[in-house]
């Protein structure tokens, strides 16, 4: 076939590739719009709604009684949301999500807590206060010994209606009842004709009908006192929920209002396309025809990124969408790395052609070996992190595979069709100017004093807060300190005055009794202001809810709550503890192995150690608008996968630099060489990563800063580490420049 054919239908084929996922993106396919980017599953943070998570009060829940609970909690959710999920989170753990809802508050409340349901004989149940015949709704005790049935011997229960005996339809409860429930329910049932049976459902009564007959064949009605088909409809959620195997306690509840879940999205989205189209135009800038075919590359990578979370059907979070900005920032990065060595091969005389082939083969260890360490970070994230961190991690994985994907295979069968049509000058390309190399190696006392002198702000930072904020050394969220934050949306023409917000915390109090610390936000013109308190019951909520929507004159889809019981935040404190020494450990044995030289993975690890210290210091420093909260782990631990990258490619070029020197040459001229020789990458891949994060800071909604503005610190701490702190580091441990006596060994290899 002709090379320019050749090089014309693989042109084609790339664009007509862009082209379909761009028209699936947009139309879909069918008449479902299957693929379209409006299918993809967006999370409450983005759409609205609530999502609780339960945990199992029983130590040791087996996989099918937590299965079990999982299919009937799914079950009852559905008759609130067809959208609602509900999954498994570790071994004793169900969360639901139920997006879109606008009366939140109310559909928690039903929720509830999840526990036991038990059939008591009317007359063996009395109220709290003693009182001997007590109402539906009120709370009763009884001896366990009158138990005659739990919610255990219950398979289903539904709303539905039937002809009354005068002929009217009247609302009922249907429950059908397991093997052993048919048989217990039949023998109390006949010899209790004429009695009232209790349901009681976590202690309150929910119903007491009369038994007017046995009923032996494993089916029951309850009947009378449903004006409302709804309420047939709670008292058949209730006793399918009173059906779970286990019982289970409420640790984490979240309520996210509709409107600003659409804006966070809005922005982030703005955010994401202003930061594409500036990472193009500085591609194309430094790289000229190359920085373009990277472009191209780019569009292909975005299409197949929604395709790919359509088809995985990945649920899009907010901090998920920070994650696809930051793997594009990223995805340039191995383009940097093949374009700086192409230019390199170009200045050595080599054609277009050769450069192209030998930039990709010399650059492919250092981006496998960059992307599998950034690899391990999003793995720990997702096991370690939950809820919105687990989303980060997926769609920040997915990024890194799909780039890596992309850079190697697309831009090269691009750049290689450019050359087969005759574009193969080298003024389209660019060839290395030579370098005079720094002497890094030699000024490393003055990065030990910069580097010290961040850490001695760490420490100040550390006994400054500690001194004025009541012993607290960082702002932790809720998500660090457990309790329940209610957040009003006010009026975007009302002045939010202190006044105002004492208002706001009157209402919390009287509807709860507690003395909570209020605070305000005016977020892209959303404001609100939010009242933290300890842990509210789901009465409290309603109650919170219903008089700041009266107070106020606002919807309660604007009023936001979030519970975090003091268990999950300790264990948040601890899983970012872990998550990062396991990243870090993980790390230090990939290098170990892959460097064959401890000193190399040891280096590497105290740079980023010292990167983890420099965004600690953000939030120590900051601490009056930065929170410590969930998103922390995913921060630090994305600087770790960063920052390893960069050390990574700076490490690669020292090896193969090693491998060709003389052993009369010294180690710090060999590291001197190669950190100069990666520095105009190092340098260009930190900017585009920095220009994506800087605009999603500089556009995105509060929560999405509170989470950029450490990651670009961190960027910049990044590259500053792998260039002053990695490399010298390395050149102290080997023994301060002692002869390799392997360096001939190297150059002598035989082919």
């Amino acid at each position: 076939m002709n090379s320019k054919v050749k090089g014309i239908l693989q042109i084609l084929l790339v664009l007509i590739l862009i082209a379909a996922f761009g028209i699936v993106a947009y139309r879909g396919i069918g008449s479902a719009r299957r693929g379209s980017a409006q299918n993809i599953r967006l999370g409450l943070d983005l759409k609205g709604g609530v999502s609780v998570t339960y945990e199992a009060t029983k130590a040791d829940p087996t996989e099918q009684e937590m299965q079990d609970t999982v299919y009937k909690m799914q079950k009852r959710v559905e008759d609130i949301s067809t959208e609602a999920s509900v999954y498994q989170e570790g071994a004793n753990r169900v969360t639901i999500d139920i997006p879109g809802v606008s009366n939140a508050s109310e559909i928690l409340q039903k929720l509830g807590q999840a526990g036991a349901l038990q059939f008591v004989l009317y007359e063996n149940i009395k109220g709290k206060d003693g009182k001997a015949s007590p109402d539906e709704g009120e709370e009763v005790t009884f001896d366990a010994k009158d138990v005659e049935m739990d919610g255990k011997m219950i398979s289903n229960a539904t709303a539905t209606t039937q002809q009354s005996a005068t002929g009217a339809t009247e609302n009922v409860v249907k429950i059908d009842f397991t093997g052993k429930g048919t048989k217990t329910f039949g023998k109390v049932t006949g010899d209790h004709v004429n009695e009232r049976l209790a349901i009681i459902y976590d202690n309150k009564l929910v119903s007491a009908p009369n038994i007017e007959s046995e009923i032996a064949d494993g089916t029951a009605v309850v009947h009378g006192g449903f004006d409302e088909f709804s309420e047939a409809e709670d008292m058949a959620s209730t006793l399918r929920i009173g059906a779970l195997p286990l019982e289970l306690k409420n640790i984490h509840d979240n309520v996210v209002g509709a409107t600003l879940g659409s804006e966070a999205l809005r922005t982030s989205l703005i955010a994401g396309i202003v930061g594409f189209i500036l990472v193009i135009l500085f591609m194309i800038f430094m790289y000229r025809v190359p920085g373009a075919v990277a472009s191209v590359a780019l569009v292909f990578y975005i299409g197949a990124m929604l395709l790919i979370l359509n088809g995985l059907n990945v649920t899009l979070t907010l901090p998920g969408i920070a994650g696809i900005i930051l793997s594009v920032g990223m995805a340039v990065d191995a383009n940097c790395i093949i374009f700086t060595r192409m230019r390199e091969e170009m200045a050595a005389g080599k054609t277009v052609s050769q450069a192209i082939q030998n930039g990709f083969s010399k650059a492919l260890s250092a981006i496998i070996d960059g992307n599998v360490t950034t690899l391990i970070v999003a793995f720990v994230l997702y096991l370690r992190g939950s809820g919105t961190v687990k989303g980060f991690a997926e769609t920040l994985a997915i990024g890194i595979i799909l780039s890596m994907i992309t850079a190697i295979f697309v831009t090269r069968w691009l750049l290689n069709a450019l050359c087969y049509l005759g574009l193969d000058d080298r003024k389209y390309y660019g060839v290395q100017k030579e370098r005079k190399t720094i002497n890094f190696i030699g000024n490393w006392k003055k990065y030990v004093i910069i580097s010290g002198a961040i850490v001695v702000l760490c420490i100040g930072g550390l006994i400054f807060n500690g001194a004025s904020k009541d012993g607290e050394l960082l702002n932790y969220s809720l998500d660090f300190i457990g309790g329940t934050s209610t957040s009003v949306s006010i009026d975007e023409n009302t002045e939010i005055t202190d006044d105002l917000k004492e208002e706001v915390l009157e209402v919390v109090k009287s509807a709860t009794g507690l003395i909570g610390e209020v605070s305000s936000s005016d977020d892209k013109g959303v404001k609100k202001v939010t009242v933290r308190t300890t842990a509210l019951n789901d009465d409290q909520k309603k109650a919170v809810t219903t008089q700041l929507a009266s107070k106020f004159s606002v919807d309660q889809g604007k009023i936001e709550s979030e519970t975090i019981s003091a268990s999950v935040s300790n264990e948040m404190k601890r899983d970012a503890v872990v998550a990062t020494l396991i990243a870090i450990v993980c790390m230090l044995i990939y290098i170990w192995i892959r460097f064959r030289n401890f000193s190399s993975g040891a280096s590497a690890v105290i740079a980023l150690i010292h990167d983890v210290i420099v965004v600690f210091t953000v939030y120590v420093v900051a601490s009056s608008f930065i929170q410590v909260g969930s998103t922390f782990i995913a921060c630090i631990l994305t600087i770790v996968g960063y920052s390893i990258n960069d050390t990574i490619v700076v490490f690669d070029r020292i090896r193969e630099n090693r491998k060709k020197a003389s052993s009369r040459i010294e180690l710090s001229e060999i590291i001197n060489q190669s950190v100069t020789e990666t520095l105009s990458r190092s340098i260009n891949t930190s900017i585009t990563t920095f220009i994506m994060v800087f605009v999603l800071a500089l556009l995105g909604v509060a929560s999405v800063r509170q989470f950029a503005i450490p990651l670009i610190v961190g960027i910049i701490s990044g590259c500053y580490s792998s260039i002053c702190v990695a490399s010298p580091v390395w050149y102290l441990l080997m023994g301060k420049g002692k002869k390799e006596k392997k360096a001939v060994t190297y150059s002598k290899k035989k082919k």
